[in-house]
């Protein structure tokens, strides 16, 4: 079996690209700079030098594979969706073209509303066209990244998290690695068929007390979070060199799930990953915060 990874080099799919050489294949990884792939896989890989908004040397890129991970990337430009358009028309024209048995779509948690939820709306866009093109496919709808938490390593260091989501309002928290091994589970099963939506939500929801708490007890440093509103945050965003379109397309991932919503895929035994936030700050994050301190 042929399997090609997109983004091999991220916080999921540098994990995906391990699970699977560890299961014994060769992945074909697709990236912009085949250079920065860690050493340790380079001889474990076929890696063929890919930009995801050109369609042509997408669909070249994945000529003969019959499975692919497919992540949309991430530009920071100032219209995110349209970057999400331009990706999408890349994967519906390879899995087309190629006749690609399945596909793994890295989307998220927010994207069965389909629209009025920033740039997860741009995740919607990519899962409904490749539902359109009748290939075998999985959504993997994520819940919010540890690893976000790396954009406020500063905030974290002076003691303080500012978030625009109520501080009791639960949410589902995951680790990278944990949604690498679904994927990976998901490229080599030959057991599902036609279209699928596999949430990922990591071990608990957890609001961001309990979030302050457990980062607290990991790193020995103490860390509170406070609510602040959208306003504030915009500023902040637009201090950090975001333009206009991206501020609004962040915002979005908050603001459009913070009322009224509830994930489509509840909480099971099958979207429930193990790796705890504790865990992985005590591996992670304590370093960054109290060594660098």
């Amino acid at each position: 079996m042929q399997i090609a990874v997109t983004t091999p080099t991220g916080n999921v799919g540098r994990h995906v690209v391990a699970t699977l050489i560890r299961a014994g294949v060769r992945p074909r990884v697709l990236l912009r700079e085949p250079a920065r792939l860690a050493p340790e896989v380079q001889d474990e890989v076929d890696a063929v030098q890919v930009d995801q908004y050109d369609a042509d040397t997408v669909v070249a890129a994945t000529e003969d594979v019959d499975a692919l991970f497919w992540v949309d990337p991430t530009t920071g430009s100032e219209n995110p969706l349209a970057d999400h358009v331009r990706a999408t028309s890349s994967v519906v024209r390879a899995v087309t073209e190629n006749r690609i048995g399945r596909v793994v779509f890295q989307s998220s948690v927010g994207a069965e509303k389909r629209h009025g939820a920033g740039e997860i709306d741009g995740l919607a866009h990519t899962e409904t066209a490749l539902d359109d093109t009748g290939v075998d496919i999985t959504h993997l709808r994520c819940g919010y990244f540890f690893t976000n938490l790396d954009l406020q390593l500063n905030a974290l260091r002076a003691g303080t998290l500012q978030v625009i989501l109520p501080l009791d309002h639960p949410m589902a928290w995951v680790a990278p690695r944990d949604i690498a091994e679904v994927a990976a589970t998901r490229l080599l099963s030959p057991t599902w068929s036609g279209r699928c939506v596999q949430a990922v939500h990591g071990p608990a929801d957890l609001t961001w007390r309990q979030v302050a708490e457990i980062l607290t007890a990991a790193t020995g440093r103490q860390i509170s979070v406070e609510q602040i509103t959208d306003d504030a945050m915009r500023t902040q965003l637009h201090q950090a060199g975001m333009s206009d379109g991206l501020v609004e397309a962040v915002l979005g991932m908050s603001t459009g799930l913070r009322e009224d919503f509830a994930p489509e895929q509840h909480r099971t035994v099958q979207t429930t990953t193990p790796t705890t936030l504790a865990a992985w700050a005590y591996d992670h994050l304590r370093h960054h915060i109290v060594d660098a301190s």
